[in-house]
């Protein structure tokens, strides 16, 4: 499967601000994510992202999405990014990484270890955010049992973790030539909603149990978060 990849691993600035709408009164939903989530070689409107907050103002959710997607990024990059990424609380956090190690043939133990941290630092945030994992697929070229061992990982991060998993990102896109760019990499417009739509829905149910849990009244007594 193709999967989007780059040579270098970026970090942010120290002192840049962290993503999304300063001000802003919704809610917001980061997506912590690869090329695949920026939106590499389109506009930022026809990203995933930039559809599921279409989605959203549909729906009349009260919502922001905030796309954290950075091109090239390993799951190594993503854990030392996140800490930056939730200087602004976040109400769901949807992690998609791993796209670039498995391009590299990073060890799949190291991935597990990466996205694990990324969910023990999001637990972290009072109150913690509701998180959805996204799930790769590795080249073929680098053989079956590397391809299962990677595909794996996701599958018992989500369950050990429990929480909602998006099995495979690209379903429906990867391979497809009308759905991706000339570098048969990265998805076309028209593979982008392929991708919202498949996000969308696992994203939704979190949603709902989400605007549920906010509209219950807290018992006093439980404590702060």
């Amino acid at each position: 499967m193709a999967v989007a990849a780059c040579e270098r691993d970026p970090e942010p600035p120290a002192d840049a601000p962290p993503p999304g709408s300063p001000g802003d009164p919704r809610a917001r939903i980061v997506f912590l994510g690869t090329s695949l989530t920026a939106g590499l070689g389109l506009d930022p409107s026809q990203a995933y992202p930039a559809l599921i907050q279409q989605k959203l103002d549909s729906a009349g959710l009260p919502y922001v999405v905030v796309n954290a997607g950075v091109s090239g990024e390993t799951s190594a990059g993503a854990r030392r990014r996140i800490d930056w990424v939730l200087r602004e609380p976040a109400a769901v956090l949807v992690i998609e990484t791993g796209a670039n190690d498995g391009l590299r043939g990073l060890e799949p133990d190291s991935l597990a270890a990466n996205i694990q941290g990324i969910i023990d630092r999001a637990r972290q945030q009072t109150p913690p955010p509701a998180i959805v994992l996204v799930g790769m697929r590795a080249p073929p070229n680098l053989g079956a049992r590397y391809a299962r061992r990677f595909e794996t990982v996701y599958e018992e991060l989500a369950r050990r973790n429990e929480v909602p998993l998006v099995p495979f990102l690209l379903t429906g896109v990867a391979g497809i030539d009308s759905l991706n760019q000339a570098d048969a990499i990265h998805p076309t417009a028209a593979g982008q909603r392929k991708i919202a739509e498949t996000v969308w829905d696992v994203l939704e149910g979190v949603l709902k149990s989400d605007e549920r849990a906010r509209s219950e009244p807290r018992d006093p007594s439980s404590g702060p978060g």
